[in-house]
């Protein structure tokens, strides 16, 4: 095996490479408005300091969010090129996994992403890393309640320390494309069914219809 993961659902452009025993190069650029930019260079570094081809790589993983349209249709449309030209299976991993997969804690924790609009993607997950709630988006205050002193990781957790008062600052702020890879290695090898390569959206789109919108037709 030879895995190639990419993730670009939150500021992160991450880029790694697994052999299904181990990373064997990673790449990780922070910049929320480049990812279209970096994303490809960084394919490419990987895999040279790899030394191996595209065409040897046999799996795609892709972040599938919850993040931003912009950025994140970015790693999904490219992971979809590369499986289409290759041939090659393309899964999905919720990239609050990755994150999790990288915090590596002994107890049950949180993970939360910024989400901009003062809100924050996350989910539960249990001492083993695994997910126990579907991804939401919510705002801080409203789950006060629940996250208070539970360890958390993750931008939003540290943005939002008020709420988040586990937050663990020693913990992955960012996506990382070798915990990604590590995550969706492990999942394969339980034989786990993963994610459709599809856009995990929490919003409804900015654009809308106005709903007093009248269709004006020729006679």
């Amino acid at each position: 095996m030879l895995l190639l993961a990419l993730d670009t659902a939150t500021p992160a452009v991450t880029v790694a490479l697994h052999d299904g025993e181990r990373v064997l190069a990673e790449s990780r650029q922070v910049d929320a408005r480049r990812h279209g930019e970096l994303l490809l260079p960084a394919v490419d570094r990987v895999l040279a300091e790899a030394g191996v081809k595209l065409d040897a790589v046999t799996d795609l993983v892709v972040g599938v969010g919850p993040g931003p349209y912009t950025g994140l249709r970015v790693g999904l449309v490219t992971a979809a090129s590369f499986g289409a030209a290759l041939g090659i299976p393309v899964h999905g991993l919720c990239s609050l996994d990755g994150l999790a997969h990288a915090a590596a804690l002994d107890t049950p924790f949180v993970v939360a992403t910024d989400a901009r609009r003062k809100e924050v993607y996350w989910a539960r997950y249990d001492a083993d890393g695994r997910r126990l709630t579907e991804p939401a988006v919510d705002r801080p205050a409203d789950l006060a309640e629940q996250v208070a002193g539970v360890p958390a990781v993750g931008a939003g957790a540290l943005l939002y320390d008020a709420v988040f008062t586990g937050v663990r600052r020693d913990g992955p702020e960012h996506q990382s494309g070798a915990a990604l890879a590590s995550a969706a290695v492990r999942a394969l090898a339980a034989g786990e069914e993963l994610l459709p390569p599809r856009p995990l959206y929490l919003r409804r789109p900015d654009a809308q219809v106005p709903a007093n919108y009248k269709v004006v037709t020729p006679r």
